[in-house]
């Protein structure tokens, strides 16, 4: 074989070499989209809109009364209620409460417009620690009413990295109220499913999962950690 054959063979295996490695880190980047899954498959929460992408399409859903025993923040009687279908171990919905909640809060909960329930839809395949969480709460719930509930909801929220049933009992001690009790008979155990069942029947595939419900009682999905101006989009509709 020539000189030139040889440098021509040299260089067609070169670039073979660069179109298999480029294939595969094409193909790693797809596969590394798809991290992690809920029970059935979905993703466990979408990633914050930031404004740079316009938000999710609205779906209209009536929820029924099975999610309407569970904790109010606001004014009862406030013309839109927001509904938060959350799981207490997952970083989206821990980034919804205290980058988005708080606005919300301020700007249409605490000016009677609006009153926010907290339901429970924990991914227990990936989350362990969201079922126990959410049952804690509804003990501390119990025993102080809703304020307290939403006050402990803080505590799970700002402490995601530490949940366990030890620091539920000592964080609720903090509080006043002694749930060992509640939380080891497993009192809550069915409420909370009952509520995970209400979410992924009204479409839920995910956390944290809204449903916006105006005066005629029909109500608007909004799905992921998206920013304040999705959720305020979607109030002022419900208000007009």
């Amino acid at each position: 074989m020539s000189e030139e054959n040889k440098s021509d063979t040299i260089t067609i295996k070169k670039d073979s070499l660069w179109k298999y490695s480029t294939f595969i880190l094409a193909a790693l980047v797809v596969v590394g989209a798809f991290v992690f899954f809920s029970d059935n498959g979905s993703v466990t929460g979408n990633v914050a809109n930031n404004g740079a992408l316009p938000a999710p399409p609205q779906t209209e859903v009536t929820l029924g009364n099975d999610v309407k025993d569970d904790a109010i923040l606001g004014d009862e009687n406030a013309e839109v209620t927001i509904y938060e279908f959350t799981d207490f171990q997952c970083p989206y919905c821990g980034r919804h409460h205290t980058q988005t909640f708080p606005e919300i809060k301020s700007q249409y909960v605490d000016t009677g417009k609006v009153k926010y329930v907290i339901a429970d839809f924990p991914l227990t395949s990936i989350h362990p620690m969201a079922q126990p969480a959410a049952e804690s709460a509804e003990c501390v719930r119990e025993q102080g009413g809703d304020e307290s509930y939403f006050e402990y909801v803080d505590k799970l929220f700002t402490n995601q990295q530490t949940l366990s049933n030890e620091n539920f009992n000592i964080w609720s001690k903090e509080m006043g109220y002694d749930i060992s009790a509640c939380l080891s008979s497993g009192k809550y155990t069915a409420e909370v499913q009952k509520d995970a069942q209400v979410a992924q029947a009204t479409g839920g595939r995910g956390t944290p999962f809204f449903v916006v419900v105006g005066k005629n009682g029909k109500g608007t999905v909004v799905s992921g950690a998206q920013p304040f101006s999705a959720f305020q989009q979607v109030i002022e509709q419900k208000l007009a």
